[in-house]
């Protein structure tokens, strides 16, 4: 009896090794494709680039230029955002990126404390690179490795200097602004201030409004009402553009007025190739796409670290309308 357990006991042994040897065989033939590790020339950094403006002619731009570059780095490049300025959906794009432990992420910077929470935060936690593009929330607020766009007090100066140019050294000004102060926009403000403060007799009045088109329309026909006599326009929010336009006339003809704004709203250089704007700040959005993606990847691969905390400036110009010169 105990004999025939034996060999039962034995032929059971042979069974298990001899199918342990046929599937190491199977596991290792070359007619299998096992998945390889990873060889370091095919590695793909996957970078995902977010913003609150989707289909607008500046951010389009951005994104091409970040795409192009991400080509030449062979890395992966996703755009997501919201639409509208729809900062709801805009954060849950930044968590879902964060989730999902994308390498990098290429941001407009939101100046509100649900993002910087997202930043500091979630992102720091996992180690995913943050860096903002074209509008930036300041290093301490965010922990962003650095920020990619104009150098926005610079911008706001310029286009003050060219309204002292065609205006010249007297006048009432109203500058249209964002009552949610983002970081860019204040920066905007302060380039402004700085420049037209040292001319007394120009008088300079700040109107806060929100950004939808209802606000902006009253608040620029209260500012038409309570200045009849003013001179010039500063459209610091360059979303606010088309109705301050608009409001303006059904007043009198755009013409006797000096108008300026920024190059980052949906209608700015509509309106300044149809001569209703007399100077526009243009920025170099392709670049910004670009250079955020360079340096992205060259903190991931420990080229370059830390970032310049301070940013990467691209290049800015007045466009300037000589028709009525």
């Amino acid at each position: 009896m105990k004999k025939s357990m034996y060999v039962l006991l034995g032929l059971v042994f042979v069974s298990l090794c001899y199918l342990i040897f046929i599937s190491a065989n199977i596991v290792f033939s070359n007619d299998i494709a096992l998945p390889k590790a990873k060889k370091q020339t095919d590695s793909r950094y996957r970078l995902v680039l977010i913003t609150r403006d989707m289909d607008t002619t500046f951010w389009n731009k951005v994104g091409k230029g970040a795409s192009r570059q991400a080509l030449k780095e062979g890395a992966s490049l996703e755009i997501w955002g919201s639409y509208s300025n729809n900062s709801e959906q805009f954060l849950k794009k930044l968590e879902l990126a964060i989730h999902s432990k994308v390498d990098g992420i290429i941001i407009q910077g939101l100046d509100t404390d649900e993002f910087k929470e997202l930043t500091k935060v979630k992102a720091a936690f996992n180690g995913i690179p943050i860096i903002t593009v074209a509008n930036d929330v300041p290093m301490k607020e965010s922990l962003r490795r650095t920020y990619v766009g104009s150098d926005q007090y610079r911008a706001g100066g310029l286009i003050a200097r060219q309204l002292l140019k065609d205006m010249g050294t007297e006048g009432k000004v109203v500058l249209l602004s964002d009552e949610q102060k983002e970081h860019y926009h204040n920066e905007r403000l302060k380039g402004i201030y700085d420049t037209l403060r040292v001319y007394p007799n120009i008088k300079i009045h700040n109107a806060e409004t929100a950004e939808s088109k209802d606000q902006v329309t009253t608040t620029m026909r209260d500012q038409l009402n309570q200045m009849p006599d003013v001179n010039g326009f500063i459209a610091v929010n360059a979303k606010m553009i088309g109705p301050m336009v608009q409001e303006i006339g059904k007043r009198s003809q755009v013409e006797p007025y000096f108008i300026y704004t920024f190059d980052d709203g949906p209608e700015s250089l509509p309106l300044f190739e149809e001569g209703k704007i007399d100077g526009v700040l243009e920025q170099d959005p392709e670049t910004m796409g670009e250079v955020s993606v360079q340096q992205l990847v060259k903190w991931l691969n420990g080229e370059t670290v830390p970032l310049d905390i301070n940013g990467y400036f691209t290049n800015i110009r007045i466009l300037k309308d000589k028709r009525n010169e």
